[in-house]
């Protein structure tokens, strides 16, 4: 398999060197697809209150003006101002879980790339950019603030944080957490594998219920499928336990291949459920060009179109 034409940098190398390889990629590739509008990423519907219009399919419910529907006996919604200050806040789930990757780059480099590339295209104009990192010791703040060194600063810190060799993370603490600090109505942004324990659902949701909420899901394509290469000896990165595993079953890869296919269609569930956008990267494809595919499908969505899921 040829690698796609963006494959994200390796954690692994001099932070500084991974950084400036991210800006060059961001801003040159993305700066003329995505910035041809304000609304690209992010702010969605804003805050500043605009004019109602008649409620259409596929509209937001939680934008639905209550008092004009009782007084005009049919549902009306309010439209909004995009805001030209942003407020970015980006969770990191920095689980063990995430340093593998069979394709092209492991899952860390791409939920870095990831969040890089939300930093880069929002922090702009004043708008100002936080974090949330959790790993297995549990959740650090990163305060937001506005402009290019403090957004440099804070991708340094993501993209030299340890890696735990064995442990969990806290989501559902890590998305708590991130509710409690982003007081201003903005851009929420959960970058996770989202394996593990379940319970993240209602605290993503409290979180979507007051901001535009994007998860992004990092995957690889082992993890969907087991090649069929004989005994493969496999480690939890969660709890350090091996497990040797006879790939070359095929009933053993068909049972496989089925939980993981249900695991995801559970993860993409959950999110929609929470009312939060859900955009899918896979190490063994182009990121850059599933980013634009999903800004594309979400201002087809922001003109009243349903939510965009891309996978």
């Amino acid at each position: 398999m040829a690698p796609p034409a963006n494959v994200p940098p390796s954690t692994g190398g001099r932070p500084d060197e991974v950084l400036r390889r991210l800006d060059l990629v961001i801003s040159r590739r993305l700066d003329g697809l995505l910035h041809g509008e304000y609304l690209g990423l992010v702010p969605g519907h804003g805050s500043e209150l605009g004019e109602t219009r008649r409620y259409q399919p596929g509209d937001d419910v939680r934008r639905i003006d209550w008092n004009v529907t009782a007084r005009l006996q049919e549902p009306y919604v309010r439209e909004t101002i995009a805001d030209r200050e942003l407020e970015t806040w980006v969770l990191a789930d920095l689980s063990p879980s995430l340093d593998f990757g069979t394709a092209f780059c492991e899952k860390r480099d791409l939920a870095v790339s990831a969040a890089a590339a939300v930093g880069f295209l929002t922090a702009r104009t004043g708008n100002r950019t936080g974090a949330v990192l959790v790993d297995p010791d549990g959740a650090t703040t990163v305060p937001a603030r506005g402009g290019k060194d403090h957004l440099m600063a804070l991708l340094h810190r993501l993209v030299s944080a340890p890696r735990a060799e064995r442990g969990k993370t806290d989501l559902a603490a890590g998305l708590g957490r991130m509710a409690a600090t982003t007081r201003r109505r903005g851009l929420a942004v959960v970058v996770s594998d989202f394996l593990g324990s379940d319970d993240w659902e209602r605290p993503l949701a409290r979180l979507a219920t007051r901001h535009e909420t994007l998860c992004v899901e990092v995957v690889d394509p082992r993890e969907l499928e087991l090649p069929a290469v004989g005994v493969l000896a496999l480690v939890d990165p969660r709890t350090g336990d091996l497990h040797e595993v006879q790939s070359s079953n095929p009933r053993l890869r068909e049972r496989y291949a089925a939980a993981a296919a249900a695991q995801r269609a559970r993860i993409a569930d959950t999110i929609g459920r929470a009312g939060a956008d859900h955009l899918q990267l896979r190490t063994d494809r182009d990121w850059l060009l599933d980013l634009v595919r999903f800004v594309a499908a979400r201002r087809e969505r922001v003109r009243g179109l349903s939510r965009p899921v891309v996978t």
